[in-house]
């Protein structure tokens, strides 16, 4: 009995020592093919640019701006606008792009799961879920995105853009049409699309439903005191300040975030991907309430304009 019970806590020890190397595995695992995803992702954007002399949108808008909530419509998102260098010409095909997201005859399109644009470290089935308006009313289903487009840097509100009319000065925004040559801090060195974990931000691939809400995920780590939902907008977008941030009074729900270890995946502009270090947080406000933002939000933020003239060392990042 004894000797048994040694064999038993021996196979216990080792199987104690095993778990760690065989979770470390499966993860190098998941960011490995969360990496692929978005080279495909990059690619497809570039091949977009090559057809249409410009990256895509993050959301196409028809109407005036006034709140990025309720003036979102068509709404659809750069992820919908790539579709056919993505190859998935039948999904691109079933989307009548004259009519908004959210509208009955485009749910087959917007129920459709896109693995290429979940990341498998984020904890989602990559099933449906309700997307609803401030007051909880249900608008439509849609599928989860991983990903965000970046809007740039924190002066560049997810939701109303530089002064409220919901433009930014990253790569991909509300009816932008950027242009390589404007990217004058180099295509190697702007962040184009980064990680922004659905079970921490619900995000939607397809685009931006009309007066919905981006609702916290259920593993968001920010204290509940803070914003519950961001307007539509940040459906498909997101500024950069911190990453994976467990502080942030307004959830982060504006921010990229990924279940990786240490970071976040992003594609810059000229297709390459990179693992963006976290920042948890900046080093607080000045005597006239200003943010005081730490060293890595100044790195990420500078990453992510595409023509403010600021040097990033690769080592840096």
């Amino acid at each position: 009995m004894i000797e048994l019970l040694v064999v038993i806590a021996i196979i216990g020890v080792l199987i104690g020592l095993l778990l760690p190397a065989v979770q470390a595995a499966r993860e190098a695992a998941r960011r490995t093919q969360c990496i692929n995803n978005l080279k495909q992702i990059g690619l497809a954007l570039n091949n977009y640019h090559g057809t249409m002399n410009t990256f895509p949108m993050s959301y196409a808008s028809k109407l005036k701006f006034v709140d990025g909530q309720t003036d979102t419509a068509n709404g659809w998102g750069w992820a919908a606008m790539i579709l056919p260098q993505m190859e998935l010409s039948t999904v691109y095909s079933s989307i009548n792009f004259s009519l908004p997201v959210e509208f009955p005859a485009n749910a087959t399109a917007r129920l459709t799961t896109v693995t290429t644009y979940l990341c498998p470290s984020d904890l989602t089935a990559g099933t449906p879920f309700n997307v609803t308006d401030p007051g909880g009313i249900l608008i439509a289903q849609a599928t989860p995105c991983s990903y965000a487009a970046s809007v740039g840097n924190d002066a560049a509100d997810s939701t109303t853009g530089l002064n409220n009319d919901g433009l930014g000065n990253g790569i991909m925004f509300r009816n932008s049409s950027t242009r390589i040559a404007e990217i004058t801090d180099g295509t190697s060195n702007t962040i184009v699309v980064a990680e922004r974990a659905w079970a921490i931000t619900q995000g939607v691939w397809a685009g931006v439903l009309t007066n919905g809400i981006t609702a916290r995920g259920p593993k968001n780590p920010c204290p509940v005191t803070g914003a519950i939902f961001y307007p539509a907008a940040t459906l498909v977008q997101a500024h950069a300040n911190v990453l994976n941030t467990d502080t942030d009074p307004d959830g982060g729900l504006d921010d990229f975030s990924s279940f990786h270890p240490g970071g976040a995946n992003s594609v810059f502009a000229d297709g390459s991907v990179h693992f963006l270090k976290t920042v948890l947080r900046n080093a607080g406000k000045d005597s006239q309430g200003k943010t005081i933002y730490s060293p890595g939000s100044i790195r990420l933020q500078a990453l992510s304009t595409r023509a403010g003239g600021e040097i990033v060392g690769g080592d840096s990042y």
